[in-house]
């Protein structure tokens, strides 16, 4: 296994292979670094050396009832790129990797690491509901997928998975049995505490500064149809505060776009790192 023992001794797991300018994919609550193989395969073969990783206490890494914040997931993303002598490269994050891509280019981004970074149905600015963030998701909903996922996590996953995520809970959707047994596969590898503490990093963390910090030029993709991550509370927001940003919303894509039209979100992706 490729792996590395960061400073408070936790295991990251990665995968990577190919050569040429380096991609660096940070995944989505409560998966693993597996969500990406479609990008990995494409990527590749367009002559990119690519890389991703498993978030603390998810797939392969090891279990962790600690450190499971976004600071400590940026720093373990650095501890990877610091390891595979990564310059230049291009950091795309779905959801919860979207926030972990976003703290990690706006505090380790600098001296040439980072040319530019893609934010796929990205939680930032921050989910929470708050006076300062009104059209936030109230703290019952957060509460609400603790509750769930304490009491029976194999339950409540499988909604996620056969539901909201894929957007299968849609009048004419069409779902795929196997994307979903796919998603299950990867959050029940994973560690219970971590992806419980998992929760309030993704949906409490306040990334406004991260935003304003990052001077590279950062591509939004979003499901316009985003049942787990709601666009105008997230990449239009985020778009705002961002130096050089570029959005793109695509109408009737689910959360889960980057798999279910994989397609379409390489091609921009492939446009975004070419120009």
């Amino acid at each position: 296994m490729n792996s590395i023992t960061v400073k408070d001794g936790t295991h990251i797991f990665y995968r990577e292979w190919g050569t040429g300018q380096p991609i660096m994919f940070h995944h989505g609550w409560p998966l693993s670094g597996d969500d990406w193989d479609n990008q990995m395969m494409f990527f590749s073969a367009q002559g990119y050396r690519v890389v991703a990783h498993d978030r603390r206490g998810h797939g392969r890494s090891s279990p962790s009832a600690h450190g499971n914040d976004m600071d400590t997931y940026a720093a373990d993303a650095a501890a990877v790129t610091a390891h595979l002598g990564l310059r230049d490269a291009i950091h795309i994050g779905h959801s919860t990797g979207g926030g972990e891509a976003t703290r990690y280019v706006a505090t380790y981004g600098g001296g040439g690491r980072v040319a530019k970074a893609v934010l796929i149905g990205a939680i930032p600015p921050v989910m929470l509901k708050s006076p300062s963030n009104p059209g936030g998701l109230p703290i019952t909903v957060f509460d609400a997928i603790r509750e769930g996922v304490a009491a029976n996590r194999a339950e409540y996953y499988r909604g996620f998975a056969t539901g909201p995520f894929y957007g299968y809970n849609r009048p004419g959707a069409k779902p795929s049995q196997a994307i979903s047994d796919n998603w299950m596969r990867q959050a029940m590898t994973g560690d219970i505490k971590a992806q419980y503490d998992c929760i309030k990093a993704f949906s409490e963390t306040d990334f406004t500064e991260d935003l304003k910090k990052i001077a590279q030029p950062v591509l939004i993709l979003h499901g316009e149809d985003d049942q787990i991550v709601p666009v105008d509370d997230s990449a239009r927001l985020a778009a705002k505060l961002l130096r050089n940003a570029t959005l793109k919303t695509y109408p009737g894509f689910p959360h889960g776009m980057a798999t279910t039209h994989a397609e379409v979100i390489n091609a921009a992706i492939f446009d975004f790192i070419r120009s």
